[in-house]
């Protein structure tokens, strides 16, 4: 009987087949030898994604995913054909001229300015290609309107009317969110940014922007963070600290996430690995998408303030609002979850306070100084004088000879050779008549 049984189990392994057999103690064995339970191995780009559990952004996911909200990205154009971001993008435009007219061609002199917009939409929304794995961005269920920019020589549209059509398209294309991941490195902005990011304060958007990077020459802030209302984003290292390349300071920082060892996807659909607060960036409009899906009908003022006020204290942060960190490091799940009181006001500033001021009678805008990197070379002083020596305050000084004593001297002896000369022509005349009149 065994070894029929025995025959049996062979020709079932053989067919790939699985087969009970009952054989005397057969239930008491498998209980003693546990089956053992397949292990999967964790997918390494939802692992590398470390901001996603570090900031509170899972914990978050709870509460809301981003459904119902529009991230408008201006940038250098979103891939497509990118399967993370299959049914991410709802709409776009090209404002250079040059792109297409869904601003889905990525534009750019070279490699990383063209993988710059797709990168930027990855963080921000992308979706994952299935449970746990692939990329996916801080608000994996909002939409994204990809507004394509032409830097550089790339387009002969003047950049800051670019940037200004693009604003006023996606404030009209319903974005909540508007993403700006670049600098000018001036602290000054063109006129017509007044009335364009006016707009988009006007309908409601909360305008998050990078602060720019260090490595790339930014020693301080440019414009479009220095513009007030904006919510300027500076980039930490893993540890929190302020990134000494990939981020730069400035008074209008507002808040602070990571912008090192951050992933971003390429218009090739590969996954590639990045730095810089044009990641930092995204991630706060991750960040403000959650906020608005979890409270719709919050303003853009009170969105912003729940960002920056639930913000965690830097390791290194001196005071409230410091130059390196603004208010802190982000932290999604207080962002939604703190109790925030309510302001009337954008912890941003006012632009349109900053116009009246310094737009008035053609005044040209008070800007911060922006310092220089390197010292400055000044000429050598010329040696001082030596000191004065003591002297008589009655006997004259050189000044007092020079400038009293010899013109007084000069005009006296004029005056006194005035004198004697009248004196010898009065004697003369009386001389002269006294020899024409005849004697008595």
């Amino acid at each position: 009987m065994r070894r029929a049984a025995r025959a049996i189990a062979a020709a079932c392994a053989a067919l790939a087949i699985a087969c009970a057999v009952a054989l005397p103690g057969a239930a008491a064995a498998a209980e003693r030898t546990p089956t053992p339970t397949p292990t999967e191995e964790p997918d390494p780009t939802r692992a590398a994604e470390y901001w996603l559990d570090a900031y509170g952004i899972e914990d978050a996911w709870d509460t809301a995913r981003g459904e119902g909200v529009t991230i408008a990205v201006i940038d250098s154009g979103v891939a497509a054909d990118i399967d993370e971001l299959d049914g991410a993008v709802a709409g776009g435009t090209d404002v250079s001229g040059v792109g297409t007219a869904d601003g889905r061609t990525p534009l750019g002199s070279d490699v990383h300015t063209r993988s710059h917009g797709t990168w930027v939409a990855s963080l921000a929304a992308a979706r994952g290609t299935g449970d746990d794995e692939g990329m996916i961005g801080v608000a994996p269920e909002a939409d994204v309107l990809a507004v394509s920019l032409g830097f550089g020589s790339v387009s002969d549209v003047p950049f800051s009317d670019q940037v200004a059509d693009a604003m006023r398209w996606s404030v009209d294309n319903g974005a909540d969110v508007i993403n700006l991941s670049f600098t000018t490195n001036q602290t000054q902005w063109d006129e017509s940014w007044d009335d364009a990011f006016q707009y988009a304060y006007d309908n409601d958007v909360v305008v998050v922007v990078a602060a720019g990077n260090r490595v790339s020459g930014t020693t301080m802030v440019g414009a479009p963070a220095t513009i007030p209302g904006v919510l300027t984003v500076a980039g930490v290292d893993p540890d929190g600290r302020a990134s000494e390349d990939a981020s730069t300071q400035g008074i209008t920082i507002g808040v602070s996430a990571p912008s090192e060892q951050l992933l971003g996807i390429s218009p090739t659909g590969t996954v590639e690995q990045w730095s810089g607060t044009s990641g930092s960036a995204p991630i706060v409009s991750g960040i403000a998408a959650l906020v608005r899906s979890a409270y719709p009908g919050l303003d853009a003022v009170n969105v912003i303030n729940r960002i920056v006020q639930t913000a965690d204290p830097a390791p290194e942060q001196t005071g409230e609002r410091d130059p390196l960190y603004g208010f802190g490091i982000v932290d999604a799940r207080a962002a939604i979850e703190d109790d925030v009181p309510f302001v009337s006001e954008n912890p941003m500033g006012s632009l349109a306070e900053w116009v009246r001021i310094n737009r008035a009678a053609g005044s040209e805008p008070e800007v911060a100084a922006t310092p220089t990197p390197d010292p400055v070379e000044l000429p050598a002083l010329p040696p001082a004088d030596g000191p004065a020596e003591a002297g008589s305050p009655f006997l004259p000084s050189a000044e007092s000879l020079r400038d009293v004593t010899l013109p007084l001297v000069a005009l006296s002896a004029a005056g006194i050779l005035f004198v004697l000369g009248v004196v010898a022509v009065s004697r003369r005349i009386r001389s002269a008549r006294a020899q024409r009149e005849p004697n008595p």
